[in-house]
């Protein structure tokens, strides 16, 4: 055999197994690596490329090396989950690096990291004054995490006192022009729905690259012609506006009329009509 063919043949082999070895090791390695799988990552790759080039190199022993590297982060993560002493050793603790807005320089020399790197780790997380940070951790993984002091972070509903809906996950009901049948029957919906939608909107169900229909059942439709304009769906304004409109009615009908039963009549039927739009404007206003 040409050695050409055997290097492909013993480099196609590593990789399969290289690539199975991965998917036991799992997502993690490729997200965040700890310091353990630093090494392994580096080694097994180093490992896997003398299998695939070194035609005089017994593959068996190369694979259980492969394997020896691959299985020790598995019994490592394992050990870890069971002991905090053992997950500080293996992975780490996280280091503090600004507290109450103030730079912790005997922990910037640990982690071997100057101001300028500092600033610009937190200009990737969107903070430029150092001031403004109420706690600055480096993980162990690496990544620099930023608490901002309470009166420099966003203002959200609940800081603000409003009210507003629990979000779910939109279900995709169209995909390449294929409807999705499962998420349909998930959101109580049929086929017969869908297609009405798609009429209303002059949109071909073979022209839809993506559809998805939210929790209060509106359809938003992603084309693959991209020139076509479809105006968002005003369903939940239109209701809102159409509470609105029949609340002030009431309250019109009884500044009108002359009797006083009905006037007391129109003035509970608004108030009770304000405290349902006062309820549902979460849901219909976002």
């Amino acid at each position: 055999m040409p050695d050409w063919i055997e290097i492909a043949v013993r480099s196609f082999v590593a990789l399969i197994y290289l690539f199975i070895l991965a998917k036991v090791i799992g997502k993690r390695q490729l997200q965040q690596l700890t310091f353990m799988e630093y090494i392994v990552g580096i080694t097994i790759g180093s490992i896997a490329a003398f299998i695939g080039t070194e035609l005089e190199a017994n593959m068996f022993h190369g694979f259980v090396s492969l394997t020896v590297f691959g299985v020790f982060p598995i019994v490592t993560g394992w050990l870890a989950l069971k002991s905090k002493r053992l997950r500080d050793f293996f992975d780490g603790k996280a280091t503090v690096l600004i507290k109450n807005g103030k730079i912790m320089e005997d922990s910037l020399k640990q982690e071997r990291l100057n101001v300028d790197e500092l600033l610009e780790r937190l200009r990737q997380k969107n903070v430029f004054n150092v001031a403004d940070v109420e706690f600055a951790l480096m993980e162990p993984g690496g990544d620099v995490t930023v608490l901002l002091k309470a009166e420099n972070q966003p203002l959200t509903a609940k800081k603000a006192g409003i009210a507003v809906s629990p979000e779910t996950e939109p279900q995709a009901v169209i995909i390449d022009g294929v409807i999705m049948d499962e998420p349909l029957a998930t959101i109580g919906l049929s086929r017969a729905w869908l297609k009405a939608e798609l009429k209303k909107a002059g949109v071909a169900q073979e022209n839809v690259l993506l559809a998805q229909v939210d929790k209060n059942g509106q359809l938003y439709l992603d084309l693959y012609d991209d020139k076509i304009q479809i105006p968002p769906p005003q369903t939940d304004k239109q209701t809102f506006a159409t509470l609105k409109k029949c609340q002030a009615d009431l309250e019109l009908f009884a500044l009108s009329t002359k009797a006083e039963e009905a006037k007391k009549q129109y003035e509970r039927m608004a108030s009770q009509l304000q405290d349902v739009i006062d309820q549902v404007r979460p849901l219909l206003t976002r």
